[in-house]
């Protein structure tokens, strides 16, 4: 584009606007000049200001020392106007300080008098004063007989601002007129005031000139800067066209962008289709899982009918052996305590047959006591545990309920479970034992055969609260496990131990127990928490959500 090219004119609206702005711009770019200019004046204005008033204060300063330090007999002002303030009730005491601080007055203001109109810059006293506040009020003062000169520019008199003197008599004031600057210090005052007003006036000029040199150069500028914008302006016109040729390869890459985009969503849908797909295999895994379940619920169900009808033939003959005369109280005793353990795996069989007959997803839920459950568990197995398994089984629960919904066969049947997964962990820490016994170095080796026989494997079942929650645990002092064991001890048919293994007479190793014992858990809404450390035993640690305690205790299984 050449400098001839006609630009087409705005409208007169827009013309006064544009104006505006254009004076509006410039106020702002002027402002700082303007306020260093402002500034400047101001400081020189003070400057004088200060340099005119800088003499005055100096006299003042010079007949305030001169008040206070001045000793015409042996004492200054103040400690005469002390004395004074202090002369008490006495009359003639009082007219005497009086007549004292009359004469102190007049001794500091005849010097003056002397040397009246002979020398230059020595003051000229016309009234020296002492107030005193009542009440009643009382002045104590010194005039000058010589009449007061009229008030003209090199005869001005001043008054002294009032002087406080005495510190413990704050009240008291000191007064005094006074006339300094006689003869020609005065005229000299005058010329230097006249001389720095005229320097002042240079340095406004020279900076008036500076400022508008200033000023023509940032007009300048901002000509230069207008007639730039517009050409900008035209030249954005120009760039219109190669904007608009931008805009259409922009749409052509979205475009491209929306097909990637379709692209991605395809891909999405097939990944929803797989999901859709694991979650039905996911679906179809538990319905075996739930059928499983059923498959050895009917068969614990047949073995425990087959094995109570057993028993009644075993009942008969032993109630009737019971009837029998001549018995001895201990035989009776002994066929009494067979009777009662009868009739215990009688009404433990009849627990497992009403469990096995309903749906394990659908628990009969009740309050259930889980101190008296941990009590009772210990109880039931403890006599088993030492003269069988030559293992201590002990409860730790409070006197308190520890209350929850649950079923209480399932409950049972689960922690049973715990307790001989805790039973078989120590006959395979006391196998370990007896291995390393055997593999020790000859002249250990016996006295670690008899630690490992000696060794006793020890059950904790224990119940107690924590919050809002109750915490069920069974802790054993066994083989422990593996972090790889403890991650997947719970999954159906996993075990470590042999197939069909035998320890200590009992068959293990199914892998269904703790896989029960989860399933259980879960319908109680109950969490799992295991702790375990190899040859350093386990914690099976369950968390119930609680109830409230029945004090009582009456109502709960």
């Amino acid at each position: 584009m050449n400098d001839t090219e006609i630009f087409p004119m705005p409208p007169p609206g827009e013309r006064r606007a544009g104006w505006w702005r254009s004076i509006a711009k410039y106020a702002l770019g002027l402002a700082p000049f303007v306020v260093v200019w402002v500034v400047l004046v101001v400081w020189l204005a003070a400057l004088l200001s200060a340099r005119a008033d800088w003499s005055d204060e100096s006299d003042e300063a010079l007949i305030r020392e001169w008040l206070e330090e001045a000793r015409p007999f042996r004492k200054s002002l103040p400690e005469v106007i002390r004395e004074y303030a202090g002369r008490g009730d006495d009359p003639t005491a009082g007219a005497d300080k009086r007549a004292e601080l009359e004469e102190q007055l007049r001794a500091l203001v005849e010097p003056t008098r002397a040397y009246e109109s002979k020398l230059p810059g020595f003051p000229i006293i016309y009234r020296l004063e002492v107030v005193l506040p009542g009440p009643p009020s009382e002045t104590v003062a010194w005039d000058n007989p010589a009449p007061r000169p009229r008030q003209q520019n090199q005869t001005r008199l001043r008054e002294l601002a009032p002087l406080h003197p005495v510190s413990d008599h704050p009240e008291i004031e000191v007064r005094c007129v006074y006339q300094m600057h006689a003869f020609d210090k005065l005229r000299r005052r005058e010329q230097d005031r006249r001389q720095i007003g005229l320097i002042a006036q240079g340095v406004l000029v020279v900076a008036t000139l500076l400022a508008g040199v200033f000023v023509y150069r940032f007009l300048r500028r901002e000509v230069s800067r207008e007639n730039a914008r517009i050409h900008a302006a035209a030249e954005k016109e120009h760039r219109e066209k190669e904007l608009l040729e931008t805009k259409i390869a922009q749409q052509e890459a979205e475009k491209a962008k929306q097909d990637l985009d379709r692209k991605l969503l395809e891909q999405r849908l097939a990944a929803a289709q797989l999901q859709t797909r694991a979650n039905e295999a996911e679906k179809s895994a538990l319905e075996m899982k739930s059928q499983l379940y059923a498959s050895i619920g009917i068969m614990a169900g047949s073995y425990a009918h087959n094995i109570k009808n057993l028993l009644v033939r075993p009942n008969d003959l032993l109630h009737r052996a019971m009837e029998a005369d001549g018995l001895n109280p201990d035989t009776q005793s002994m066929l009494g305590e067979v009777k009662s353990t009868l009739g215990t795996v009688t009404e433990r069989l009849q627990q497992i047959l009403r469990t096995v007959r309903r749906d394990t997803g659908k628990p009969e839920l009740a309050p259930i006591n889980l101190a008296a459950v941990a009590r009772d568990t210990a109880r039931t197995w403890a006599d088993m545990g030492r003269d069988k398994w030559k293992l201590r089984i002990a409860a730790v629960a409070p006197d308190v309920p520890l209350v929850v919904s649950g079923d209480l066969s399932h409950l049972q049947q689960a922690i049973e479970n715990l307790i001989f997964n805790a039973r078989d962990a120590t006959f395979e820490m006391r196998n370990h034992l007896r291995e390393e016994a055997r593999k020790a170095p000859p002249d250990a080796r016996k006295q670690k055969l008899i630690d490992a026989a000696g060794w006793k494997g020890e059950v904790t079942v224990t119940a107690h609260a924590d919050g809002a929650d109750v915490i069920f645990e069974v802790r054993d002092n066994g083989i422990g496990m593996t972090d790889a064991v403890r991650r997947n001890c719970l999954t159906t048919h996993f075990s470590t131990k042999r197939d069909n293994a035998i320890y200590e007479g009992y068959s293990a190793g199914m892998g269904l127990g703790l896989s029960f014992v989860a399933v259980v858990l879960e319908h109680h809404h109950a969490t799992l928490e295991i702790d375990s450390t190899p040859l350093q035993g386990a914690t099976f640690r369950i968390r119930f959500p609680g109830l409230s305690t029945d004090p009582a205790g009456s109502s709960i299984s």
